[in-house]
């Protein structure tokens, strides 16, 4: 999309259809079609069918895989890759870059910002309410985030993920559960 296709999406969504009530309120005003219109119109790339909920904001440059969805209040700051049928909870934040904090000699908030590192969801993932995940983080497909975790490493193929900082607490399809928790 060019620039001013992406100009009049951003103000279509920011002025109207992020306000308009989420998808599972009852209320239907067509804001699903709405603000995957201008999702179409904003974004990098956005596949089919995808649901970008009440008080989502985001970069222009998120990708969003067919079927899949930005949750109520998400806040996705810089390049991020969302796979097909995702799906994400209330609150989820993706954070790609952080403050520079390397030196002592002058504040940190004069340092400026480290180098962007994009993070990158796979297909058929569950987000769940709050979670937060870090820069450069890649989540494998078929994976599920629990609830408020804080996800500063790769995620495994059909890992289930919880806590802070996030730790393999199984497998989807796994008959037993591993006692043997590790950080990711």
């Amino acid at each position: 999309m060019g620039k001013f296709s992406r100009k009049i999406g951003a103000l279509v969504y920011y002025s109207i259809a992020k306000h308009l009530p989420s998808s599972c309120s009852g209320i239907r005003v067509g804001q699903k079609a709405l603000r995957g219109f201008c999702g179409k119109l904003m974004l990098k790339s956005c596949g089919k069918q995808v649901n970008i909920e009440k008080g989502a904001s985001f970069s222009a440059k998120v990708s969003l895989g067919d079927y899949s969805g930005i949750g109520v209040n998400a806040r996705i700051g810089g390049t991020c890759t969302i796979g097909t049928h995702v799906m994400m909870g209330t609150d989820v934040i993706v954070i790609t870059r952080n403050h520079a904090f390397d030196r002592t000699d002058i504040p940190m908030m004069e340092q400026g910002f480290e180098e962007e590192r994009p993070v990158t969801i796979g297909n058929d993932v569950w987000i769940g309410d709050r979670v937060i995940i870090l820069g450069g983080v890649h989540v494998g497909d078929g994976a599920v985030l629990g609830a408020g975790a804080v996800v500063t490493k790769d995620v495994p193929p059909f890992a289930i993920v919880a806590g802070v900082p996030a730790k393999v607490i199984r497998y989807r399809g796994a008959q037993t559960n591993s006692t043997d928790h590790k950080s990711v």
